[in-house]
């Protein structure tokens, strides 16, 4: 990526300065036109292409640990997570040394008549001494089998703003499991960074049309009371980065997994982070699916034991807005349609 920016760079300035030494203009006018040459180059070289989508951020293995300048946003879709899970005592153990590696984690598949599960794996989380609470929301569905979202994070680090819980209103019922909205704030730094998460599974057998209207529920969300531009919608969407329909088409909307699985098995892309480039800068260029076999050295059956789907991530600056930039070759998907 470098070698490929830089190399019409030094041919522009070759040009430019060769062009000078037979017409005898001067060194300043040879140093601006250089500048304003490098700047059209480099400027082209990373501008998207229209007939595909940029190349993948994501990475495999573990996020990058917790830092004083970045807040670590997750999704994880623990299926079936109920008592029966709960009394797995492997499995536990290691959803809760998950969870302690990141800031807040977007849970879907909540799924018990018990309101204790999330109170109890919390009680394992924080018995190494962290403190960590939750947001939970409804049990939704429009079948017997009634799921909840969660979020789980970490107090030390992030606060909920005042009022910003809520359950995305759909009188349509467009959606099988109303997205559970929340508004989340840093703590101990000046100038925090303020952000709306979004947590979402839609259904597999309807997922045409609830990416659809997804788009509007992200723009509605972009427009509630709180006026938060910065909105990231998080979750198992059951579809990839190239098949969002009215929500892959929103502007500047990237989403930071692609290119490589997201379930157990590794066969499918359907857990992402979603958000208007525009608006949050402070994504750092860092995201990627942590593989929960490699990581705690577990069978693929054992792995299944936890989940059929891996945690996803990404990474921003605990400061508004504060861009950190991308690197080279760490480009979210940018959805054309």
């Amino acid at each position: 990526m470098v070698a490929t920016v830089l190399r019409p760079y030094i041919l522009a300035c070759l040009a430019v300065t060769c062009g000078t030494l037979f017409s005898g203009c001067d060194f300043d006018a040879v140093e601006l036109a250089i500048k304003r040459k490098a700047k059209e180059v480099v400027k082209d070289a990373l501008k998207p292409k229209t007939d595909q989508p940029q190349q993948t951020a994501s990475t495999d293995g573990s996020p990058v640990l917790k830092s004083a300048d970045s807040l670590t946003v997750a999704s994880f879709n623990i299926q079936v997570f109920g008592q029966s899970k709960l009394e797995n005592r492997r499995a536990t153990e290691i959803l809760a040394q998950i969870v302690r590696r990141f800031d807040v984690v977007a849970i879907q598949e909540l799924r018990s008549k018990q309101q204790d599960v999330i109170p109890r794996f919390l009680s394992l989380v924080n018995s190494d001494g962290s403190k960590y609470d939750y947001v939970i929301g409804p049990r939704l569905g429009r079948t017997s089998s009634k799921e909840q979202y969660v979020f789980v994070y970490d107090t030390n680090r992030l606060e909920v703003v005042p009022q910003s819980v809520y359950t995305v209103n759909d009188p349509q019922d467009l959606l099988h499991r109303e997205p559970l909205v929340a508004t989340f704030q840093a703590v101990g730094v000046a100038n925090p960074f303020r952000f709306t998460l979004v947590n979402i599974h839609t259904d597999p057998d309807e997922v045409d049309y609830e990416v659809d209207a997804l788009a509007d529920v992200f723009v509605q969300v972009q427009q509630d009371r709180i006026r938060e531009d910065d909105v990231i919608l998080l979750g198992d969407l059951n579809a990839d980065p190239y098949h969002l329909g009215r929500l892959g088409k929103l502007p500047s909307l990237v989403a930071v997994i692609s290119g490589v699985p997201t379930n157990t098995r590794g066969t499918k892309t359907y857990d992402n982070l979603i958000f208007d480039s525009r608006s949050t800068v402070e994504f750092q260029g860092q995201s990627g699916v942590l593989r929960m076999a490699d990581e705690f050295g577990l069978t693929l059956e054992e792995a299944l034991e936890v989940s059929d789907h891996e945690p996803v991530w990404a990474a921003f600056s605990i400061t508004e807005g504060v861009s950190h930039g991308r690197q080279a070759g760490n480009e979210p998907v940018e959805m054309f349609r």
